[in-house]
């Protein structure tokens, strides 16, 4: 085999800077295709998008050659700062940013399905439960040791 192959799911999670909720329905809608077209040119696929107000979900698949590989922190780290970017120039001067920090998880692809569903129905989701509860939930589901004086910051 002349090299080493990879397909990565990963649901990515993070909010946007200091958790404002300015992120419409419009600009979710705009900004979405851009992330996949930023996440096209990392040779991975956008598979699910969604979030609400003051943060996203995405799900990426990555199918790499390992020695070509665009890290997690690679891929996590373009989408915000070229997504970022491109929300202020060219469609909302008010648009502060990501936060500065993420959450990356694994999925498998026997869940891949489940956790589109769960990515699709984020409006829902949230009118019950807010975004800091959800995020715990995830860390402390993935095993992630966190302290809540930091994960906010």
């Amino acid at each position: 085999m002349a090299g080493s192959f990879a397909s990565l799911h990963i649901h990515i999670v993070f909010s946007t800077k200091e958790r404002r909720p300015i992120l419409t329905p419009r600009l979710r809608d705009l900004v979405f295709p851009y992330i996949a077209g930023i996440v096209h040119a990392e040779k991975g696929h956008l598979v699910e998008a969604g979030g609400v107000d003051d943060h996203v979900h995405l799900l990426v698949h990555l199918l790499v050659q390992l020695h070509q590989q665009t890290s997690v922190a690679d891929c996590a780290r373009l989408i915000k700062s070229n997504s970022s970017k491109w929300l202020r120039e060219n469609h909302d001067d008010r648009w502060l940013g990501w936060q500065d920090g993420y959450g990356a998880f694994s999925v498998s692809q026997s869940s891949v399905s489940d956790v589109r569903d769960y990515i699709r129905t984020q409006e829902q989701h949230h009118a019950k439960t807010s975004f800091q509860d959800e995020f715990r939930a995830l860390l402390t589901r993935h095993k992630i040791e966190f302290n809540e004086q930091y994960i906010w910051a």
